[in-house]
């Protein structure tokens, strides 16, 4: 690994510590507390892929006619992660894209899927986000969330989408959350199964797989230019802050729950 990776991953460690640490994953004791934290996370899922197709639109040609754009080896990198990510196979083997494995898996659930949904087809409807986000009514953390990748979007500088992509998106996932779900699945297995098959999926091919080819495109994108390395550093910090904000908003909701529910049982 190159020490500018190195360099990067070193400054945003701290921030990833506390991601992994949140206190979000121990809150998390049944399919009511899950739910909750589906509606958040879901938001994230969708604007992953947004930023991943910005990606590819900024780094191959995606219009007609076609001409080379770039980097044959960063062409190869990109179109690897979004043929994964957008048209993986769910757990029957059928063909998805893993947001349309988690809209699964929150049906299955019984989460709510009317706010997301009602979000994206305002966005369909060609409403811009500030407006979507007040006619599905999404919870104000999962609104600054997005809110900022499109500003990382908007900002058209591929080094920097792709680090935040790379550094800020992956491997997030800690080894108690997925302990947690699995409880949770012993329990009630025909109710998060698709949840844990995506958990597993998403650790089998985005946090594996994904993210080396996501190293070697941030790395070609960068090469050595200090600049283009202080900006996917800061810009990183400001993602990884922003996921913690989410977090923090989910963690809310969930213990507001059970404040709720403890009140009643006391009456």
């Amino acid at each position: 690994m190159s020490e500018y990776l190195e360099r990067i991953q070193q400054s945003i460690a701290p921030l990833r510590q506390q991601i992994i640490n949140h206190k979000l994953y121990a809150a998390i004791k049944d399919i009511k507390d899950l739910k909750i934290f589906m509606r958040y996370h879901v938001y994230a899922v969708w604007d992953f892929m947004s930023l991943l197709k910005s990606l590819q639109n900024n780094l191959t040609c995606t219009s007609v006619p076609w001409f080379p754009t770039g980097s044959a080896d960063t062409r190869y990198l990109i179109n690897e992660i979004v043929a994964g990510e957008e048209s993986d196979v769910d757990s029957f083997g059928i063909r998805k894209s893993h947001f349309e494995i988690y809209l699964d898996a929150m049906t299955q659930c019984d989460a709510d899927t009317i706010e997301i949904e009602k979000f994206i087809t305002s966005l369909k409807n060609k409403v811009d986000l500030p407006l979507a986000f007040l006619q599905a009514k999404t919870p104000r953390a999962a609104e600054d969330f997005v809110q900022h990748t499109f500003k990382i979007i908007e900002s058209n500088q591929s080094h920097i989408q792709s680090a935040v992509f790379t550094f800020g998106r992956e491997d997030l996932i800690p080894a108690m959350f997925i302990s947690i779900v699995n409880d949770i699945h012993q329990q009630f297995p025909d109710s998060i199964s698709i949840f844990k098959y995506y958990l597993e999926r998403h650790i089998e091919v985005d946090g594996d797989h994904h993210s080396h080819l996501a190293l070697a495109m941030t790395a070609n994108l960068c090469g050595t230019n200090e600049e283009f390395w202080e900006q996917a550093t800061e810009a990183t910090i400001q993602s990884l802050q922003k996921r913690i904000n989410l977090w923090d908003g989910a963690l809310a909701d969930i213990l507001e729950r059970k404040n709720v529910t403890n009140h009643l049982l006391l009456q």
